[in-house]
C-alpha cells in the first residue's frame, strides 16, 4: 500500500466562505498515483471545515443563513464564554462542529468515486488569515 500526503492552503478574504477544492484533491490523487483506495481531506484548523455537497450558489446561501442563525457572529463575551478569553470566534467553532472537519472518498480507477453532483468544499468561518487542509490519499 502506498501513502500520499498534501497540504491545501487558503487565505480567505470573508468571515465566512465556501470553496470548491473538488480540482485540488483531484490534482492531488493524480499527483499521488493511486489508482484504488482512499482520500481523506480535512480541515487542521479548528474555526473551518471539510464538506461534501452540491455546489449550487443558492444551497450556500441557505447554508450561511442557517449557520448564522444556529450560531450567530458576536464578539462579545457575554454570549459564547470562550470569548471571555479575548477571542472573538466563538461561534466559528461552533459552525465548524455543525459542518464537520473531514470527509473520506473512495478511490476507483484513479478517480474520486462520487455521487452525482458530489464535490468537496472548504469551510471557512473565522477567515482573513491563512490556514490549511490536509489530504491523505492511501491505496495501491
Amino acid at each position: 500500500m502506498r501513502s500520499f500526503r498534501k497540504e491545501l492552503w487558503f487565505n480567505i478574504p470573508a468571515r465566512m466562505d465556501f470553496v470548491n477544492i473538488t480540482p485540488e484533491v483531484e490534482a492531488c490523487l493524480a499527483e499521488s498515483g493511486i489508482t484504488e483506495g482512499l482520500c481523506l481531506v480535512n480541515a487542521m484548523h479548528i474555526t473551518a471545515s471539510v464538506f461534501i455537497n452540491d455546489d449550487e450558489p443558492g444551497l450556500h446561501r441557505d447554508y450561511k443563513k442557517w449557520l448564522e442563525e444556529l450560531a450567530p457572529f458576536d464578539a462579545s463575551p457575554q454570549r459564547y464564554h470562550h470569548n471571555r478569553t479575548g477571542e472573538d470566534n466563538a461561534d466559528a467553532h461552533h459552525k465548524r462542529q455543525i459542518m464537520g472537519r473531514e470527509v473520506v472518498v473512495a478511490v476507483t480507477e484513479g478517480k474520486l468515486d462520487f455521487g452525482p453532483w458530489e464535490q468537496i468544499f472548504y469551510g471557512e468561518f473565522d477567515g482573513r488569515r491563512r490556514k490549511r487542509a490536509l489530504v491523505k490519499i492511501i491505496g495501491e
